[in-house]
């Protein structure tokens, strides 16, 4: 009986020993999958957008498309990291109203170190949930950043600014941003550096960062309230953005938007017509120049241009032409030349545009090579014009001509592979000697004799 207990004790300690390991190690198993179920729940995409140039309505265009991209995503933020050049102030309006009301938290960064975001950076960093800058950067212009609106009275004008004004307090409050440099700005100008900026209490701008690392480090964690009352956590450390490129289509009028882009296409523009004018080519270059002026019209319609300076480059060509065909010893050229540059300077509105304009490179370069197709053709004209006639019966005079019938005073003589009637003029000229034709009337020449040692050297 004690036998037969000890033996079933020893079963029992046995299915334990086994029983219960199993059991827990299903547990340990059950929890390391609720744990990597857990941990692997994707994090919503991050977006981004890059443009640097001209903000124009092309440009503008290309980060409402990402915008859109992003909220359709759901993404968690969509970061657009700004190098601007120079900006439409009517489109940089609107868009800043459209990143503050957008479905997705907007960051905008300046970068790269040092740049200058002008206008384009007051209006959109005012406006993002999150305004980044990097460091050294700086933004604002010393112009009012509300351009005036031609055709309205001045109250009027007051009512615009004081509109703009409370809508940059908007952004301000909701933000927690500081935004008593507003009236400043779009009254009388205003310019701060990203130092400058964090440092006021309460800040202009959240943070400055060197590279995108660093500011996706200081975005981890960000509570971001939109504009319809959602709030928002960042979790950015360790995601990789989703880059948004341009396509074909925005490509192509991002370029054309280009000033010197613009400006090159006006110039070559006219002179393929200019070409086309001097040597017809059955239309050729004329279709080249109606391709170019096409893209150069693309161009300036996203740039507010001063259609009176696109006049003044025409006016420029006129005169440079006229120089070829007007005996100015080139004084056409140089004021044709001045009226180029001085055009070029104005080709866009500044009030309009602040920062848009034609390099001045390109403008200096498109000067001397004008100012250098102008002083060649002067050149070839004038070496046609002291050329010798090579065409007609004056192409004869100043030539030899040997007697074949004894001028007595009159003969005939053999010039240029034809017979000619002739009289000599200082006396007789026997057959085979060599006469010099001093001129033609009425199909006969005017000849006179010469040396004998001149004929001989001359002959041969």
């Amino acid at each position: 009986m004690g036998h037969y207990f000890w033996q079933n004790v020893s079963k029992i300690a046995q299915q334990g020993l086994i029983v219960y390991p199993v059991r827990l190690l299903i547990i340990v198993l059950i929890w390391l999958s609720i744990a990597s179920s857990v941990g692997s729940q994707p994090v919503q995409p991050l977006y981004q957008v890059e443009y640097e140039g001209v903000l124009t309505s092309y440009a503008a265009g290309y980060i409402r498309r990402a915008l859109r991209e992003a909220e359709a995503a759901n993404a968690q933020a969509l970061l657009v990291k700004l190098t601007p050049q120079g900006t439409v102030l009517a489109e940089a309006r609107a868009l800043a109203r459209e990143i503050a009301e957008a479905r997705v938290p907007v960051i905008i960064y300046i970068s790269p170190a040092g740049h200058d975001a002008g206008a384009a950076g007051t209006w959109l960093l005012a406006a993002a949930h999150i305004a980044a800058m990097a460091p050294d950067s700086r933004f604002g212009i010393a112009a009012p950043l509300l351009a005036p609106v031609t055709g309205v009275s001045e109250t009027t004008q007051d009512l615009l600014l004081e509109e703009q004004v409370q809508q940059f307090e908007t952004w301000g409050a909701a933000r927690q941003r500081n935004v008593t440099w507003a009236e400043q700005a779009l009254r009388s100008g205003f310019i701060t550096t990203a130092g400058q900026a964090i440092e006021t209490t309460p800040p202009i701008i959240d943070i400055v960062a060197r590279d995108l690392t660093e500011l996706l480090q200081r975005l981890e964690g960000r509570v971001v309230t939109l504009s319809d009352g959602t709030q928002i956590t960042l979790s950015t450390l360790g995601v990789r953005p989703l880059i948004i490129e341009v396509n074909l289509v925005e490509a192509v009028l991002l370029i054309l938007a280009n000033p010197t882009v613009v400006f090159f296409l006006l110039i070559m523009a006219g002179l393929a017509f200019y070409a086309e004018f001097l040597s017809p080519t059955v239309g050729i270059l004329a279709g080249l120049g109606v391709l170019l002026l096409a893209g150069a019209i693309i161009g300036m319609i996203a740039l507010p241009v001063q259609w009176l300076s696109v006049l003044g480059i025409l006016i420029a060509f006129g005169l440079v032409a006229a120089d070829l065909f007007v005996p100015s010893h080139g004084t056409l050229t140089v004021i044709g030349v001045g009226v180029m540059i001085a055009s070029s300077l104005t080709l866009f509105d500044s009030t309009q545009a602040p920062g848009v304009a034609v390099a001045l490179w390109a403008i200096i370069l498109v000067a001397l090579l004008i100012a250098l197709f102008a002083i060649g053709g002067l050149w070839l004209a004038l070496r046609s014009r002291n050329r010798p006639v090579v065409t007609g019966q004056e192409v004869l005079i100043g030539r030899l001509a040997e007697v074949r019938k004894r001028l007595d005073p009159e003969g005939m003589v053999f010039v240029e592979g034809a017979l000619w009637r002739a009289v000599c003029e200082n006396g007789v000229a026997e057959e085979g000697e060599y006469v010099r034709v001093t001129g033609i009337y009425a199909l006969r020449l005017t000849v006179r004799r010469i040396d004998p040692q001149e004929s001989s050297v001359q002959t041969s």
